[in-house]
């Protein structure tokens, strides 16, 4: 059963949030155990402050322990001041009041606890015959030394998975690098384009599977955020309380526009501090975007590639899926996550092995504060951020230009109908 409920044109108060959250814990088995909260990190727009309060207050006082887990999948691990900007109370060495704060750290094996494979045989029937491997499920052994667990998350229209959220937060978010680089390299065989904001897919098939090696009940809170607030809060099993949110989000994160733009500016908030993250801006468009057209990510504060695998995207820069598919022996010992993030940025295309030429659907561009001969070295275009101003880009919709203020959590797509007659 889910409890909860959601708008599309207003939000809920935080009185009906708390009413939310009480009504769907009050059945829960939490007194005298020890629960464990996993949460977003800073890329992800979510009243977390909120949410930390209310779990605090309602879980606290029943629970032996309330510990909280961020879900970082690859990306960085945050400071104290980070965890605290991130749950509205400061924080000090992981702990704030008798709560600790843990960051997930991929790269650490010792931080793992490995709870069985799914068989290339599984694998093959979940992706559609797209895949056939085992795949080892690896996640953070906190998971198994807590009584409960608790997922507190947004849910967005996703390129990986289609709709994050729900059991995401275990794969990849608090997975190992094994089960993380293999969903998201299923995601790019499928394409971003094709899974984005398409419901159930079958890379959430996999992530449900894996997740379904977990021995803890869980309790999900998924919340269907916007810049306005919080239009909907959904609490129940991770599988039915994400379904129920991105039924919302496909209502409240969609836009549709009757005809492709030839090109668009996608203006990224600060929360998005490297391209690994800020590459939302392209995914969210890519679907909009005329062939032909061009896609500018507009991130002047952005310096860097990726903290975590910058090396490795210099060394592969940026290409369309089909550039790995057709010389996969020169790219197949790298990381499956790092060849999705690549193509997931490059979008659609072609590539003629015969005489080596790529031929991207859309040109992707960078106006960021990472300088020109890298941006050229990895295969995207260049911007001089100064040159941007807003005046020369807005209200232009007419002529087949978008300015995109705060991208990376809205999706454009085209109508169908106006599709198909394009």
């Amino acid at each position: 059963m889910v409890t909860g409920e959601g708008y599309t044109d207003r939000e809920l108060a935080p009185h009906d949030l708390r009413r939310i959250v009480a009504d769907g814990l009050a059945g829960e088995r939490l007194d005298g155990q020890r629960v464990l909260v996993l949460i977003p990190d800073g890329t992800r727009t979510m009243p977390m402050p909120l949410m930390f309060q209310v779990l605090t207050a309602l879980v606290g006082p029943r629970a032996a322990a309330l510990d909280f887990l961020v879900a970082l999948g690859t990306h960085q691990p945050m400071s104290d001041a980070q965890l605290g900007r991130l749950i509205g109370r400061p924080v000090v060495n992981g702990t704030s009041g008798p709560h600790r704060i843990f960051n997930h750290e991929w790269s650490r094996p010792d931080t793992f606890v490995t709870l069985g494979t799914i068989p290339a045989s599984d694998i093959s029937q979940l992706s559609g015959g797209r895949l056939a491997q085992d795949v080892p499920v690896a996640l953070n052994r906190l998971l198994v030394e807590y009584d409960h667990l608790i997922i507190c998350g947004p849910v967005f229209p996703h390129e990986v998975v289609g709709f994050s959220g729900g059991t995401k937060y275990f794969v990849p978010g608090v997975a190992g690098p094994d089960v993380i680089n293999f969903t998201h390299w299923l995601g790019a065989v499928l394409t971003s384009s094709a899974v984005i904001g398409a419901g159930y897919t079958p890379v959430r098939a996999v992530i449900d599977r894996a997740a379904s090696m977990i021995d803890r009940p869980v309790t999900c809170l998924s919340l269907v955020v916007s810049h306005a607030g919080v239009a909907g809060l959904y609490v129940g099993s991770p599988q039915e309380s994400w379904q129920a949110a991105a039924a919302l989000s496909s209502q409240k994160h969609i836009t549709w526009v009757e005809k492709p733009f030839a090109r668009a500016l996608a203006v990224m908030p600060e929360m998005y501090d490297d391209l690994w993250t800020a590459a939302k801006g392209m995914y969210k468009l890519e679907p909009a975007i005329a062939a032909g057209g061009e896609v500018i990510i507009y991130a002047p504060h952005i310096t860097e590639v990726s903290y975590t695998h910058g090396a490795l995207l210099d060394e592969v820069g940026y290409h369309c899926i089909d550039y790995f598919l057709k010389q996969w022996p020169r790219f197949a010992h790298f990381p499956g996550g790092v060849l999705a993030h690549s193509t997931h940025v490059k979008g659609l295309g072609h590539y003629d092995a015969a005489t080596g030429v790529e031929s991207p659907r859309v040109q992707v561009t960078l106006a960021t504060g990472i300088p020109e001969e890298r941006c050229r070295r990895i295969n995207l275009g260049y911007l001089n951020p100064a040159a941007v101003t807003m005046d020369e880009w807005t209200g232009r919709e007419a002529e087949g230009i978008l300015v995109v203020p705060r991208a990376g959590e809205m999706l454009y797509r085209v109508r169908p109908a106006a599709a198909a007659g394009a």
